[in-house]
């Protein structure tokens, strides 16, 4: 019988160095493994923080004003307070169906209309694209709080941002509603009507002009100007309605500070200052002017009250419906929320100084420059 050879290995000890090298290391994977495990078992596990709701925040309002209503009534019973809500109510009632109609606006053309669209319809250069903007607001019956969200949604569209603010500043100012409710208010004074028309349009074009010239991009929040993405036909109605929604929200907010603002203002300046101020016609323009920027009136309404004023010439009248328009408390409040702080304490003095000049230079040649 043969004899096996001596020097031939057992085959279950027959391990090279590598595998037994590739064994340790997979034991100490696998021991490693564990203990991590065992340590994720035996650590609590966080719980995430939960913050108060707004419908948390209405209940508990209501709770107090339940627990002091006496002592709310009896706060309330004032004729300042009285006089300063119903304001804030009439601001907040008047602008709301027009801010709805805007941001709608805003939603369709942001999910409608495609940038490519609005590039044919305009001029490529900014100079003749400013003047086709501000006449172009003619045709959009919006209030100045409307405006604004279209205006934004366009600039995401492409529409450079010159152009969108010559929009932004005539749409609320020339429409026909507010020109039809000049000519009703003024009927004795149909120059009026031409006087706004003129005074308004110039003073969207001339400030087109000037953003074009010396504006900067970095005065508007990013997200003001953040380009949108091309929707196909599936998703262009969730966009528009979620669009539409966002804006509003955003909107609103602002249109409440806005209104609060004017409310207070209003019960805060004594009404025998204008009487007073009035009587003269640089003061007048000057006193207007600024009644025009604290009274945040709606522009399909402004003319009845700047008729309403007695003794005031038609030239500080026509400055009061051209400023109003253009920039007030709320609309400073709405751009500085869509557009950013930086942009809104930049546009809204020079807005100011270029209304006021418009409209005093369109009195002279259509008023006459006397009431």
């Amino acid at each position: 019988m043969s004899k096996e050879p001596a020097d031939q290995a057992d085959p279950v000890e027959a391990v090279s160095p590598a595998q037994d090298g590739a064994t340790a290391q997979s034991e100490a994977e696998a021991t490693s493994s564990v203990a991590v495990a065992d340590r994720a078992e035996t650590k609590p596990a966080e719980q995430p923080k939960r913050g108060i709701t707004s419908l948390e925040v209405l209940c508990g309002l209501l709770v107090v004003a339940l627990i002091g209503q006496q002592w709310l009534a009896s706060w309330l019973d004032v004729p300042a307070i009285q006089t300063g809500s119903t304001i804030f109510v009439a601001v907040c009632v008047q602008a709301l169906p027009f801010l709805v109609l805007g941001v709608m606006i805003s939603g369709a053309i942001a999910a409608f209309v495609p940038a490519t669209l609005l590039d044919k319809m305009l001029p490529k250069k900014q100079a003749f694209a400013v003047p086709v903007a501000g006449v172009a607001g003619v045709a959009l019956p919006t209030c100045e709080c409307a405006a604004v969200p279209v205006a934004r949604r366009l600039m995401q569209q492409g529409v450079p941002t010159s152009v969108a603010l010559a929009f932004l500043l005539a749409a609320p100012a020339v429409n026909p509603i507010v020109l039809v409710a000049t000519s009703v208010a003024f009927p004795n004074s149909p120059g009026m009507v031409a006087a706004r028309l003129v005074g308004s349009l110039a003073t969207a074009i001339i400030m087109g002009w000037l953003w074009a010239r010396f504006g900067k991009a970095e005065w508007i929040i990013e997200r003001a100007l953040r380009r949108l993405p091309e929707q196909d036909g599936r998703s262009r109605w969730r966009m528009f309605f979620e669009t539409s929604r966002a804006d509003l929200v955003d909107a609103g907010g602002f249109l409440v500070i806005g209104g609060f603002t004017a409310a207070v203002l209003n019960v805060a300046i004594p009404r025998e200052w204008i009487n007073t101020l009035g009587e003269q016609i640089i003061l007048g323009v000057i006193v207007m002017a600024v009644l025009a920027v604290l009274l945040a009136l709606c522009s399909e309404a402004d003319a009845f009250v700047a008729a309403s004023i007695a003794g005031m010439p038609l030239l500080p009248k026509l400055v009061f419906l051209v400023v109003g328009p253009a920039i007030d408390v709320k609309l400073f409040a709405l751009q500085a929320g869509t557009f950013g702080k930086s942009f809104a304490i930049r546009f809204a003095p020079a807005t100011f100084i270029v209304a006021v000049a418009c409209a005093v230079i369109s009195g002279v040649i259509f008023l006459g420059g006397v009431g």
